[in-house]
């Protein structure tokens, strides 16, 4: 809002400094602050909020260190990211951005799925909360919608032969017949490395070419299913979900800075998305709110995000990925959430496998998902924590250094 409103003043009245406004980096930066203002700020009224309406998190005795003493705690309080993120990008961002538009519905569309599990938790006192089908019927009719508005969408384009433009800025444009409609991603750490989905049915003949979309929507329907539920698993002690997902959106804030500026593409040798470096908007926003959740979220935790906050960072998390076309990065980049899913899809097959050779049902891990496994170990949860973090930043160093190592 506050784009169009300084943009009309500097086109009909000249009014000094409102220029600033068009530049990505202004916007970004003041994203960044206004979120992790607000977090921190009105955190404490929301967290304050959730304590007098006893929204607070029911804790399943599982035999962990400190675990009762969790019991009460506020939940919900992804509400805190969710809202210190909307607020700057409705502000700040150019809301007629098609990618734009997609993070918004992500995040309101998840947020809400995660705040009907958390209410059926807390106020219908059913601990199953929201039954798991329906929470993947909404994954799966937003993976519908993503994929679709990506695949069909006239504004949804790429370059792959970039010539750099004299001035570095992510406002400068490309002429528009150089922009072609295509659904390459990338392999990382391979030379000449896009990979064009329509390879997979291309054996089907010289019609396949118009029903790539049946092959692409349903990759997007499970990228986004896998994260989404893989940052809700990671969501077991304080700090966790939120620090990790932090380090995953500053990684993915520079592949969306580097994809959507002309020079830096073409210096790199990766793909330009034109109109994508606006979402750099979105993702300062987006990681201001997670570090200003993060002040009422580490050991000893004030607030719990809940599915609420953990459903749609990884929702949000998956579509950025997919956006700027490193979705084949997200095993690496979310090393983090896939390691925690592996660990409780090993556990339950492996349990359920000796169980029908023996009889009796064997665990690898002492508890998963893995984090809780390090706790049944003697591990305090800060100690877990601090070192998840330095794996998922390492794994993020990795990530982005696949930009120029081929």
């Amino acid at each position: 809002m506050l784009y169009y409103l300084f943009e009309l003043l500097e086109r009909l009245y000249k009014f000094p400094g409102a220029s600033v406004f068009q530049y990505i980096s202004f916007r970004a930066a003041a994203a960044v602050i206004i979120s992790m203002g607000f977090s921190m700020v009105f955190g404490a009224r929301i967290i304050a909020y959730l304590k007098l309406q006893q929204i607070g998190e029911s804790i399943r005795d599982l035999g962990l260190e400190g675990q009762k003493e969790k019991e009460g705690t506020p939940t919900m309080g992804g509400l805190i990211i969710i809202l210190s993120t909307l607020i700057p990008v409705l502000l700040l961002a150019r809301l007629d951005n098609i990618y734009i538009i997609l993070l918004l519905l992500t995040m309101v569309w998840m947020g809400f799925i995660g705040w009907v599990d958390d209410y059926m938790k807390i106020f219908k006192k059913n601990k199953e909360g929201l039954q798991g089908r329906f929470k993947i019927i909404g994954q799966v009719l937003l993976g519908i919608c993503v994929g679709a508005i990506l695949y069909f969408n006239p504004d949804v384009t790429l370059r792959t032969d970039v010539t750099p433009l004299n001035e570095i800025e992510n406002t400068i444009s490309v002429p528009e017949s150089k922009n072609i409609k295509a659904t390459l991603t990338t392999i990382p750490m391979l030379k000449n490395n896009e990979f064009d989905y329509h390879s997979l049915i291309a054996w089907t003949g010289k019609a396949s070419r118009n029903y790539v979309w049946l092959v692409f929507i349903p990759i997007v329907i499970f990228i986004i299913t896998a994260v989404s539920n893989g940052a809700n698993l990671t969501d077991g002690i304080d700090g966790l979900a939120a620090g990790t997902s932090a380090i995953i959106v500053f990684a993915l804030g520079v592949f969306a800075w580097v994809s959507g500026n002309v020079n830096f593409a073409a210096y790199l040798n990766i793909m330009y998305i034109p109109n994508v470096g606006e979402i750099s908007i979105f993702i300062a926003a987006f990681l201001g709110a997670l570090i200003g959740f993060l002040w009422y979220n580490t050991y000893p935790a004030q607030v719990f995000m809940g599915d609420t906050g953990s459903l749609a960072i990884g929702a949000v998390i998956s579509v950025i990925a997919i956006i700027v076309r490193k979705e084949l990065l997200i095993p690496l980049l979310c090393g983090v959430f896939f390691i925690e899913t592996l660990s409780v899809i090993l556990q339950v097959s492996y349990f359920k496998y000796t169980r029908s050779k023996t009889g009796v049902g064997q665990r690898i891990f002492k508890m998963s998902p893995l984090h809780h496994h390090y706790q049944k170990l003697g591990f305090h949860e800060s100690k877990i924590v601090a070192r998840f973090w330095i794996v998922g930043i390492v794994l993020a160093v990795l990530t982005i250094v696949t930009l120029k190592l081929r």
